[in-house]
């Protein structure tokens, strides 16, 4: 069964007189197990696509199937439900709480699913072991460095044990260093089986990823290997799509 499908999906927003299309006739297929990088200009999508992805939003139109369920139709609650259980989100500015440690933050998730204490710190602290944070499980986001934030975001979309992992530009507020650290945590992540979906303007991170999509107005114009996606001109794009 495939286990991510887009059909035809589009997203408009009316913002005063004008309709904007977000997304346009977007069609995607994604294997349980996949590795894929969505990349573009600022404006092409990419964050729109994600929210969809997320169940964080709903098309206008098209059909959306995830994990055989098909969410495009679902009502806020039932969203919601699927958010919990399903999907695990990383993103570019952590979201943790500061007044929280390491350990609480991974263990919010939890709190909603109505797992019991112990259990909770149990799970948390497995997630914080594979991330390589199991000595700084007391530490409070500003007592850590970035990588170790991102770290702790990463053990929090873990520690649900979802079926998708969404990552919205995880390297972008990190040094090179950092940044080469945490992509590498993927990279064992997509070994292990994970699914994952990661959005980046950066091609370097996309020609890296197994397979890549490029968006542009709204549309998908190129589809293959990440390493041949990721450096393809606008415009050699733009003739890939009109044939």
């Amino acid at each position: 069964m495939t286990f991510i499908s887009l059909q035809k999906i589009s997203r408009h927003y009316v913002v005063g007189e004008e309709t904007v299309h977000a997304l346009e006739d977007v069609s995607l297929q994604m294997e349980k197990g996949e590795w894929l990088a969505v990349i573009g200009q600022s404006g092409s999508g990419k964050s729109t696509l994600m929210n969809l992805l997320g169940c964080l939003d709903t098309p206008t139109g098209g059909s959306y199937f995830l994990n055989g369920k098909d969410v495009s139709k679902m009502q806020d609650d039932e969203l919601a439900d699927i958010r919990n259980r399903e999907i695990g989100f990383i993103f570019q500015n952590f979201q943790l709480l500061p007044r929280e440690t390491a350990l609480a933050n991974v263990e919010l998730p939890l709190i909603y699913r109505g797992l019991r204490s112990k259990e909770r710190r149990r799970r948390a602290l497995q997630a914080l072991e594979r991330v390589q944070l199991a000595d700084r499980i007391h530490h409070k986001p500003t007592e850590l460095s970035g990588g170790q934030r991102q770290r702790v975001a990463i053990a929090r979309a873990l520690v649900t044990e979802p079926s998708l992992l969404l990552a919205d530009e995880p390297t972008g507020n990190l040094d090179t260093a950092t940044g080469e650290d945490i992509f590498r945590l993927f990279e064992e992540l997509h070994r292990l089986g994970h699914t994952l979906v990661l959005v980046t303007h950066e091609p370097k991170l996309a020609a890296r990823c197994p397979r890549a999509i490029r968006l542009l107005d709204g549309r998908v114009c190129a589809d293959g290997l990440g390493s041949q996606v990721a450096f393809m001109e606008v415009s050699s794009a733009v003739e890939e799509e009109r044939r």
